[in-house]
């Protein structure tokens, strides 16, 4: 049985059907070679469930980020791996906010029917890491172009996406106004014909993940590519974080009751010593432990993102919240993965059982998007009042 309170019941029951089609063995067989999960992201994008943060005036499903939420906790929950497509969600916010009209009706209803993949953001740098304010890359204003030179690290599904976000300077840091100007954000086109100048290299990880890093060399892209104004994208992908780590805390609930369901069912079959090795509180009581964690992570999960659709996704609680919700869902997500690979002994490390594969997706999310010790940094200054640390 799915551990669920039954919220959106018609959602969840849809998600849950479709990722039946793709159990443990389609899961297993994509990371043992490394292959991008494509049947199951066109499956999702045309259930609708990939244009759920798009307005139906251009074709999309028009659903809450609460709902957003739950799509990818069921597909979490069901054993698969939401990573694959969950970019898509998160970057719609930004352009959805900040891009113009223009920008809005060219490549929404695209990305709504699927012809258009927006997977790909580029924000992260091998020199800057969490620290965004000091990225190098640059675009400079030449005539009705802008030319872009730099590198972008951890740029993942770059390699199975047509259009990236991309965040770049256009001013020098001593010649910005403020601290956080000077950055501007970009909507890049990287089908076939528009990519020159431009190279993906793979970054091979301990889990399927479809990361890259991504060179500029003296990469043009159209002046109309640049959304809002330039030198506020930091302004403005900071909204688009916080939808991010909501949506990234939800799969983290799922891949909790994952690790929970598959222990429990585990626990009561196993015999050792003529008993199911679930009679013992020794094995009881962690399953038990990360459950109640798993609750609590929920709840503050669903709390973020009811506060985010009523308007308080961009402010200071905006922040407080996702950022809240990430932490706590994270965190009980890799005590669920310890506690399950625990309660399966060796099996745990079997293929077969795919608690080993999920063990190792999980580990990511307690690092990125954003590390454990970057929130906690931000709750210490900007909630509690205490001296910044960095």
């Amino acid at each position: 049985m799915p551990i669920s309170d039954g919220d959106f019941p018609e959602l969840r029951e849809a998600v849950r059907a479709l990722c039946a089609d793709f159990p443990g063995e389609y899961w297993r067989e994509k990371d043992r070679e490394r292959a991008y999960p494509g049947e199951f992201v066109a499956a999702l994008t045309k259930a609708g469930f990939l244009a759920a943060l798009i307005p139906e005036e251009y074709g999309g499903s028009g659903l809450s980020l609460e709902e957003a939420a739950i799509v990818m906790e069921e597909i979490q929950a069901a054993g698969a791996n939401g990573a694959a497509a969950h970019a898509q969600m998160y970057v719609m916010n930004t352009l959805l906010r900040y891009g113009s009209d223009a920008q809005k009706a060219r490549y929404l209803p695209d990305i709504a029917s699927g012809e258009l993949r927006l997977q790909a953001f580029g924000v992260s740098e091998p020199t800057s890491g969490t620290d965004t304010l000091s990225l190098r890359t640059r675009a400079v204003r030449k005539g009705d172009r802008y030319v872009i030179n730099g590198q972008k690290i951890w740029t993942s599904r770059a390699e199975h996406s047509d259009l990236m976000m991309l965040l770049a300077r256009t001013a020098p840091r001593d010649e910005a106004k403020s601290k956080t100007h000077g950055l501007s954000l970009f909507l890049v086109d990287m089908r076939d014909g528009n990519s020159r100048g431009m190279a993906i290299e793979p970054i091979r990880t301990m889990m399927n993940h479809s990361t890259t890093e991504i060179f500029f060399d003296d990469f043009e892209i159209p002046a109309d590519a640049l959304i809002g104004e330039e030198g506020e994208g930091f302004r403005y992908i900071l909204s688009g974080m916080n939808a991010e780590r909501i949506l990234i805390g939800a799969e983290c609930v799922g891949d909790a009751k994952w690790f929970i369901r598959k222990a429990s069912e585990y626990a009561g079959s196993r015999e050792v010593f003529d008993r199911p090795i679930g009679q013992n509180q020794g094995v009881q009581f962690p399953i038990a432990r990360c459950y109640a964690q798993m609750r609590a992570a929920e709840l503050m999960v669903r709390h973020a993102a009811r506060a985010y659709d009523s308007g308080e996704g961009a402010g200071k609680a905006g922040g407080e919240q996702a950022n809240m919700a990430k932490l706590l869902a994270s965190e009980a997500s890799w005590s669920a993965a310890d506690m399950c690979v625990q309660t399966h002994g060796g099996f745990g490390f079997a293929e077969e059982y795919d608690v080993e594969r999920k063990f190792r997706e999980a580990r990511l999310y307690t690092v990125a998007p954003i590390s454990t010790n970057a929130i906690l940094s931000y709750i210490a200054e900007h909630v509690l009042g205490l001296p910044r640390s960095y």
